[in-house]
């Protein structure tokens, strides 16, 4: 038994990984050095970063705005129970379960919403940012902030038995806007679809193989397919995307704005005056279907639900949010902005 004051020889720590030939001593050197931003902390973001740790990349940092929640530990692999009693904010609780896996790396945990201005201050020397996000607003501002500095990005995603997962290498692939268009509103999220655990690691296993070869020094080997597959119905999509870059993309053309780091094309959030409410509206109009809505609500068996041909009421917990045809969503019972977010991206996508 190995006696307790003696440091252990962490020497052949990596050395499954330098064995594997294209990866090698020098590109364990690489990852050494490697700098990674984690854009949220919950089941694709611990998975991501507990990956990552452990293969030896040398700095990274985990950005999210939530707490530890009961739900979460079914899929949300770093976390344990202490850490939904304590309600540990994610960000924190990772940095702690993260340098208990590996001290020899610099793990930092940012509890922020992150907006422009925050994504701004974070990424300079980054080598790459992990999107982990629950939504397109968020990825979007991702995508333009990587655009104007040139920092590759790799997507993903997954809800039920379902995953996406796709790298983003300016200059080089189409942009997500190249590829959207505009911000999808609505959609199912794991609160309202649920998710298995194997649709997250599915989707880690991806993100993170990526992120292998861009930090060792291998682009070459990046996958340059859009991924998706559905475990459930054994089902496996590779596309080619290719052809969706566009010259003119405000995102990544040749006359790039960079339009989602303009707060005009994010959504908008609002704490009204004299009122225990946030109203979040869209960056873009839309037309809900708000009987499908309630629909959809119902089928969750929590909360209550109510419609009306003018809106749809929601109450859970001690917030209540009303759903509004144009897209527009008044969460009553808080006044911070950043729960408010949390709650809505929780249920509408």
């Amino acid at each position: 038994m190995m006696n307790e004051t003696c440091s252990p020889d962490q020497g052949d720590r990596y050395s499954r990984q330098e064995r594997y030939a294209p990866l090698g001593k020098e590109g364990q050197r690489k990852l050494n050095d490697g700098r990674v931003l984690i854009v949220g902390a919950g089941a694709l973001g611990t998975g991501i970063a507990e990956t990552l740790v452990r293969s030896g990349v040398g700095h990274v940092t985990i950005v999210d705005r939530d707490y530890v929640e009961w739900s979460n530990l079914q899929r949300q692999q770093l976390y344990i129970e202490q850490d939904a009693m304590e309600r540990m904010p994610k960000a924190i609780a990772a940095q702690k379960h993260l340098s208990a896996i590996n001290s020899t790396v610099t793990v930092k945990g940012i509890v922020m919403d992150v907006r422009a201005d925050e994504l701004e201050d974070l990424i300079p020397h980054v080598d790459l940012i992990m999107d982990a996000t629950d939504n397109f607003d968020t990825r979007l501002l991702i995508n333009d902030m990587c655009q104007k500095y040139r920092i590759p990005w790799i997507y993903g995603g997954c809800v039920g038995s379902y995953g996406i997962t796709y790298t983003f290498v300016p200059g080089e692939t189409p942009c997500l806007n190249c590829l959207l268009g505009e911000v999808p509103l609505g959609g199912d999220t794991c609160d309202t679809s649920g998710i298995i655990p194997q649709a997250v690691q599915m989707v880690t296993a991806n993100q993170t193989a990526e992120a292998l070869k861009w930090l060792s020094g291998h682009p070459e080997a990046l996958r340059r397919k859009l991924l998706s597959f559905d475990l459930w119905r054994n089902e496996y999509i590779s596309i080619n995307v290719d052809g969706a870059k566009k010259e003119q993309c405000a995102s990544c053309g040749e006359t790039a704005t960079y339009p989602y780091l303009s707060a005009s094309n994010l959504e908008k959030t609002d704490v009204l005056c004299g009122r225990d409410t946030v109203q979040i509206r869209p960056a873009r109009p839309t037309k809900l279907d708000l009987a499908h809505t309630a629909e959809r609500l119902r089928g969750l068996d929590e909360g209550q639900v109510e419609v009306n041909p003018f809106l749809v009421s929601f109450t859970t917990g001690a917030q209540r949010m009303v759903i509004f045809q144009d897209g527009r969503i008044l969460v009553h019972g808080t006044k911070d902005t950043a729960e408010a977010r949390t709650l809505v991206h929780r249920y509408f996508g």
